[in-house]
């Protein structure tokens, strides 16, 4: 994709959505952190499902702690995969009391020394909670990057890195929100709705369903 047309696309995307937010829901750091974790392989309506139970009875990570493994699974049982989430859940929670006195680390390292964190997870605290300009490549953002050719890469941090060097430093904070949306909502997996896309003009997808 040229520059000039990656500029437009985001031109649109701020133009239209100036203030694009997370579907997943909290009310502190703690809270968007858990979250995140448990969103791997599921969806935001799920997860929310889940933690509206969870963060009712418990939402720091010493009432975690004090549930029990058996107590948190129990509260999260309706996501997939919640046996080795709710581990690193367990274990994340009582790494964040011993090593950072219970808060959320604003720094990638620390954030990626948690269980369950890996780079994803950490960029997406990092930019919603921490305000930084961080690109959080999910399996939307990777299709999207490959499928328009705005970033063209094997890899997600092959992705990730072109995507910080292409898009204008001046849409990198929301960027990733729009990307989601857009490839959660518009230019889907397995049917993108090209007709309808208010930026079908840019995008070098060669196989666009126009008609």
């Amino acid at each position: 994709m040229r520059k000039e047309d990656i500029a437009h696309m985001f031109a649109y995307f701020a133009a239209n959505n100036p203030s694009p937010q997370t579907e997943l829901l909290y009310s502190s750091p703690f809270e968007l952190l858990i979250a995140v974790i448990l969103s791997a392989q599921a969806t935001d309506v799920g997860v929310n499902k889940a933690t509206a139970k969870l963060y009712a009875v418990a939402n720091t990570p010493a009432a975690i702690v004090a549930l029990g493994l058996d107590g948190l699974k129990a509260h999260i049982n309706s996501i997939g995969l919640y046996n080795a989430k709710a581990a690193n859940v367990m274990l994340t929670c009582q790494r964040l009391l011993s090593a950072f006195n219970g808060e959320v680390p604003s720094n990638r390292d620390d954030l990626m020394s948690l269980p369950g964190v890996g780079r994803k997870t950490a960029n997406v605290v990092l930019n919603t909670v921490f305000g930084q300009p961080t690109m959080a490549v999910d399996t939307h953002v990777f299709r999207l990057g490959n499928r328009t050719g705005l970033a063209i890469a094997p890899t997600v941090d092959g992705v990730e890195a072109l995507l910080l060097k292409r898009i204008p430093k001046q849409y990198l904070y929301n960027a990733h929100h729009w990307l989601i949306l857009h490839g959660r909502y518009v230019c889907k997996a397995r049917a993108p709705e090209c007709s309808t896309c208010q930026v079908v003009q840019w995008c070098q997808y060669r196989h666009k369903t126009l008609a």
